[in-house]
């Protein structure tokens, strides 16, 4: 199968032939990767999506920090910490917590679901392209590891005034931002934009 290709780095255009598993294609003018194939993309992306699925629930429904002064306990969910933001006038900021921490990422794992249990099956998805653009157009406004670099600084200065015990949602957060990392690296994206091809 042959097709066409623009250079993301100088944008020069090149006709694309199959590229064996293990080989790389190279922009001819700046030597850029055009392509690089990974096998069983669709598998190893779908368990990804799966766990990152459950991670994803159990960092939202469960608790994420418990906070212990004398006697009493709180837990706090990741909810109620955006829901606390609203209450003290600082909607502007819960806006954008609840958008780059449970929006985005949510949207991500659901789009890539859409997408690749038809592929699993060797159907496709209808909006394919469309679905997938929105995927890559929402992916830099995903930034779960800033608000977890936010979550350390705030107990690191709060376990002097309460002792701070880690929650199960605190450890699946974690979890999730190196699962959303794999599934980036194990995706074919080209496979994608391909099927998007024979689709159209």
């Amino acid at each position: 199968m042959v097709r066409y290709q623009a250079c993301h780095e100088c944008d020069a255009v090149h006709e694309l032939r199959a590229v064996p598993l293990g080989m790389v294609a190279r922009c001819q003018r700046c030597g850029a990767v055009l392509h690089r194939p990974k096998g069983d993309s669709v598998n190893s992306t779908l368990a990804l999506v799966l766990a990152g699925a459950i991670l994803f629930l159990i960092a939202n429904f469960y608790p994420f920090l418990e906070f212990k002064i004398g006697a009493q306990v709180r837990e706090t969910t990741l909810a109620t910490g955006i829901y606390q933001l609203y209450r003290q006038d600082m909607a502007a900021l819960a806006t954008v917590v609840l958008f780059t921490v449970v929006v985005v990422p949510g949207m991500h794992l659901a789009g890539m679901l859409y997408i690749l249990v038809p592929l699993q099956w060797g159907r496709q998805p209808r909006h394919l392209a469309r679905v997938f653009g929105l995927i890559k157009l929402l992916k830099p406004w995903s930034m779960m590891e800033i608000f977890l670099l936010g979550i350390l600084v705030s107990v690191f200065k709060l376990v002097k005034m309460a002792t701070i015990i880690p929650g199960q949602a605190l450890y699946a957060f974690f979890a999730l931002i190196f699962v959303l990392a794999a599934m980036v690296l194990t995706l074919d994206e080209d496979m994608i934009w391909q099927q998007v091809e024979v689709s159209s």
